[in-house]
């Protein structure tokens, strides 16, 4: 008898990415009387469940939806689609107002907050990408909790995710987080939309996603959320192809982290592999665009599992740009691994052989101590 796959353990996550969306933190519909107003019990009692996921030493990242419901209920926009000055303007009305509430929701537990505001560019230009994971890194390493939402102040339809449950899944293989949990308005993954099918069945796990589970994805349900479960399903194969394992739940109880951990209804979809080595995986596929030559005392350092340093480069060639592919030699010229580097080819010519102490005198402006970084690098 094949062994029955057991779900993740929401309190075993190292790194944790929640999403919030809308409906759940805002409260009534565009129209409503009640409409435009922040969900404040709620928000507190999540905050216990962060609180406790942080006591535990998982790092966590929030991405939350709610700065266009939010504004549009300040400025008293209609019910329906905004145009996009209008869901701009609501947005940045929204935006303070919704980081400031997880400020004060967080910080009688003594954790810190920080605002990131992304859009689709950062994550598809390969220096944005960088210096958000390298943002995301410190903020998580000094043990900040990061409030990520789209910059919908800015974005445009062009640029835009479109929907948070992508976002997060992006953000979640960005910080190589091992688990996202998206807070929704269904208790899970269905056969069919379960408001309007009866015999929709509710899967427990997904381990693969397949095209007969893809055409299953339905159309949204709530007023304020614009994904239904297609953006779930794009954002866990996002998500689980980066070896981050994904869950679905209705996130309206309180404290829903607590209730998944006990068992609350929800589906996971499991990832591929660990998310450090997907990463890895990633990096060695990439064509380089150029090559860094090392000495003896690098080629060791590397072998530590220690970051390139400018100090133990050797040799530059090819032509590439900051966060692009470059692949690591050795003093004769041997293959050592590839990386992304931090620095452009000019930068790193300039740099090369000097101590990182030294960068910001040859080069004018303070940098980067390293490199190449060591989560950047595969050897």
């Amino acid at each position: 008898m094949a062994a029955v796959t057991a779900r993740p353990e929401i309190t075993a996550a190292r790194r944790l990415v929640v999403k919030i969306g809308s409906a759940l933190l805002v409260e009534g519909k565009p129209g409503d009387r009640e409409a435009g107003r922040l969900r404040e019990g709620w928000l507190r009692a999540l905050a216990l469940d962060v609180a406790a996921a942080k006591a535990r030493g998982a790092d966590v990242v929030l991405v939350s939806s709610g700065s266009i419901a939010l504004g549009r209920g300040v400025l008293g926009l209609p019910a329906g689609p905004l145009p996009l000055e209008q869901s701009q303007a609501a947005a940045a009305v929204g935006q303070i107002r919704l980081a400031r509430a997880y400020e004060e929701v967080l910080a009688p537990h003594g954790i810190v907050t920080a605002q990131v505001l992304v859009t689709l560019e950062d994550t598809e230009d390969r220096r944005r990408y960088l210096n958000s994971r390298a943002t995301l890194e410190t903020l998580l390493g000094l043990g900040v909790v990061p409030i990520v939402n789209e910059n919908d102040t800015v974005a445009t339809d062009e640029i835009r995710f479109g929907d948070n449950d992508r976002l997060a899944a992006q953000i979640a293989v960005t910080v190589g987080a091992d688990q996202l949990v998206l807070l929704s308005d269904v208790d899970g993954f269905y056969s069919a939309n379960p408001k309007e099918d009866p015999t929709a069945i509710r899967f427990e796990l997904v381990e693969a996603i397949t095209p007969e589970i893809e055409a299953m994805a339905g159309d949204p349900i709530s007023g304020h959320s614009k994904g239904g479960m297609k953006t779930k399903v794009m954002a866990a194969k996002t998500a689980v192809a980066g070896g981050c394992a994904m869950a679905i739940m209705e996130g309206s109880v309180e404290r829903p982290l607590t209730a998944l951990a006990a068992g609350a209804n929800c589906t996971w979809f499991l990832g591929q592999g660990d998310p450090h080595q997907a990463r890895k995986r990633w990096i060695g596929a990439m064509k380089p665009k150029g090559e860094l030559v090392l000495d003896a005392g690098a080629v060791r350092a590397l072998g530590e599992g220690k970051s390139l340093l400018p100090a133990g480069v050797t040799g530059v060639s090819g032509s590439f740009g900051r966060g692009d592919p470059v692949a690591i030699l050795g003093p004769s010229g041997e293959a050592l691994g590839k990386g992304l580097t931090r620095y452009t080819a000019a930068e790193a010519r300039a740099i090369k052989g000097h101590r990182s102490s030294e960068i910001a005198a040859i080069l004018g402006a303070p940098g980067r101590s390293v490199l190449v970084h060591r989560d950047d690098m595969v050897v």
